[in-house]
């Protein structure tokens, strides 16, 4: 096999810049502090400067390295900020390296954000062409592949109805379908897999498998450990710009799982202004806590999601979802609450609560990852691996008797069960 991709000693640094406070005063003052040469008069007194920021630079990606080989599958794992989104940029040539180098044989295309180049006000059958054309291919090659590109998304009954109208799953399925049907020597892919329903997610990871068996490359960006496990020959792990582990699959994802257990069940952000967030929402804190506040959290017990943010933005359709993911990246279940509809949100700060019932997940660690979105379709800001919790063991008869039972989810259903001296295949007695 030949070497497709060769990626050598590249380092990305951006200038931070000091306008883009949260108020035009903090913009003034931190601006007139640097030109009389002081240091910065927001800065928190017990605050340290991020490990990775140098004066005004940020080190993105710190002198990478790699390889890949032709028709071979990298998986690139890592938790948020950690340079993977930089790394694919530069790859599909949206942004140039700050040093290094990076040679590349074949034609790429990128798949950077599901979706990218849709209008909303256009049909499905009209995105199809322009999505195409966006993403390097000829109307000729649409139009040939259009029936087979409708019958992967499985909408044909509403390709031309505006996208507009499409619930997020719809726009999903239609986006990918059009990614899946390029044919370039070099794909990249970036996170689709995070949305979607199960089936599609694994009908998406069949395509990408078929990709690659007909000797093409992939890279694929994604937090779920388990979708890098099936379809991946080599994964690297990168932790701060840097690359931490490289080599066999199971090796990286192991070490990504370590790595990833630090979390805590609570992460607070006492300061608004270096608070995660953008000019959307900021987050205040996030909480897994037991439902009486205190204890463990067992698979008797459930938990409660508590949510704290400040809303910048007034007048919208605010909604906030959470996924749920186990140790292995694998998703349970997502749940989403409308904060405000018809357009009535108003800013400031928001408190939500949720709880995940009793006797429905299994023992083991869980991940949360926060969304907050717009008209139930646009995401504002997206945070994964928010927090992380275990869930124990209980000593009740179910758990005392079964131990640490297999499986992802552990419900305690609703059996009955009845006697007779013979045989029958019905018992009429028992309600189905």
């Amino acid at each position: 096999m030949s070497t497709v991709i060769s990626v050598e000693n590249v380092s990305k640094t951006y200038r931070l810049g000091n306008i883009g406070a949260r108020m035009l005063r903090e913009d003034v003052a931190r601006w007139w502090a640097k030109l009389r040469g002081k240091p910065n008069p927001l800065l928190e007194i017990t605050g340290e400067q991020h490990a990775r920021q140098v004066g005004d630079q940020f080190l993105a990606l710190d002198n990478v390295s790699f390889q890949v080989q032709q028709g071979e599958v990298l998986g690139i794992i890592g938790r948020n900020g950690a340079g993977k989104s930089t790394l694919l940029k530069i790859l599909s040539q949206v942004t140039l390296p700050s040093s290094g180098q990076i040679k590349i044989k074949g034609r790429i295309a990128s798949l950077l954000e599901v979706g990218t180049g849709f209008h909303p006000e256009l049909s499905g059958r009209e995105n199809v062409f322009l999505n195409g054309a966006i993403l390097g291919m000829t109307r000729a090659e649409i139009r040939g592949k259009f029936d087979s590109i409708v019958a992967f998304s499985e909408i044909d009954e509403f390709i031309d109805t505006p996208v507009k109208r499409y619930s997020s799953g719809m726009y999903v399925r239609l986006a990918f379908a059009v990614a899946a049907h390029l044919e370039p020597e070099i794909l990249i892919v970036d996170e689709v897999l995070a949305v979607g329903d199960a089936s599609f997610q694994k009908k998406c990871l069949g395509k990408m498998g078929q990709v690659s068996r007909e000797g093409r490359t992939i890279l694929f960006v994604s937090h779920n450990a388990a979708a890098i496990r099936a379809l991946c020959s080599k994964a690297i792990l990168l932790t701060n710009g840097a690359v931490t582990a490289s080599g066999r699959v199971s090796d990286v994802t192991a070490r990504y799982s370590v790595a990833t257990a630090s979390a805590g069940s609570i992460n607070e952000w006492r300061d608004p202004a270096t608070a995660p967030g953008n000019g959307n929402v900021r987050m205040s804190y996030v909480r897994i806590i037991p439902p009486e506040g205190n204890g463990a959290i067992d698979i008797d017990s459930g938990a409660l999601i508590e949510i704290g943010f400040e809303n910048l933005r007034k007048d919208i359709n605010l909604d906030c979802t959470v996924y749920l993911v186990s140790g292995d990246g694998v998703l349970i279940f997502e749940s989403g609450h409308i904060i405000s509809s018809d357009c009535d949100s108003r800013s400031g700060y928001y408190h939500l609560t949720g709880r995940i019932a009793g006797q429905l997940l299994n023992a083991g660690r869980y991940y949360l990852n926060v969304v907050f979105g717009k008209d139930q379709r646009y995401a504002l800001f997206r945070m994964d691996e928010v927090v992380s919790f275990n869930v124990e063991n209980t000593l009740t008869g179910r758990g005392l008797n079964m131990g640490v039972a297999p499986g992802i989810i552990r419900p305690s259903l609703s059996w009955r069960h009845s006697f007779q001296e013979e045989c029958s295949l019905a018992d009429p007695d028992i309600a189905v």
